[in-house]
């Protein structure tokens, strides 16, 4: 099917940033708005997609549930190609756009095709489902990762994801009572929304120079 992409940022940024949207919510959300705004302000250039079902979604209005993360990929991959990135390629996405976006990584990285994987607050499991983990594939990853995780985040809470057998090519940062939208109560943590988006931000930028070895 033909890629329509949302680009924000400069055409000729250093690095390029795909996003994928979580299960529930457009490329377009409040939640993606913001946090490719904060990218964009660190100098990158952010392109986001839908998956067919979410496209189909805004057509039709009808809430239809996302397919499995596996039947994903093709599209992924196929919004990859449609993109024809020529410089340093660093993909990803909100939820499960991040986990589809993990389990093409490594593959991706081998013939060096991207330089790193961004999730924006991982699934870890389902809420209120911590035994049901979606972690086995993150224990081998080789592909040089950041997850942006709130601590309190549903999916993954701080505690929980301590336990977890995570290869050493991943890297967390955690944000002080963020949750799935990284989102804190400021009256608890004393931060607000904008301030963790600048962590994120910022600490996105730090982690993608260091693997790209672009300035």
């Amino acid at each position: 099917m033909e890629q329509n992409f949302l680009i924000d940022g400069a055409a000729n940024a250093a690095i390029t940033i795909l996003l994928a949207h979580g299960a529930g919510a457009p490329m377009d959300s409040a939640s993606m708005n913001a946090a490719t705004g904060a990218l964009v302000t660190e100098g990158f250039r952010v392109v986001r997609f839908e998956f067919g079902y979410m496209a189909a979604r805004r057509a039709s209005g009808a809430r239809k549930p996302p397919p499995k993360a596996e039947k994903l990929i093709p599209e992924y991959l196929a919004a990859i190609a449609a993109l024809g990135a020529t410089g340093p390629l660093i993909i990803g996405g909100k939820s499960m756009g991040g986990r589809v976006a993990s389990m093409v990584a490594d593959d991706l990285l081998s013939r060096g095709e991207i330089a790193g994987l961004l999730c924006l607050g991982y699934p870890f499991h389902p809420p209120g489902k911590p035994e049901s983990l979606r972690t086995q594939h993150l224990a081998e990853l080789k592909t040089p990762t950041l997850i942006c995780q709130g601590t309190r985040d549903e999916f993954g809470t701080r505690e929980e994801v301590a336990s977890y057998a995570l290869s050493g090519n991943i890297r967390i940062l955690w944000l002080e009572d963020g949750d799935h939208d990284l989102k804190p109560r400021k009256t608890i943590s004393g931060f607000s929304a904008a301030d963790h988006l600048k962590t994120m931000a910022g600490t996105v930028k730090h982690w993608s120079q260091q693997i790209t070895k672009t300035d």
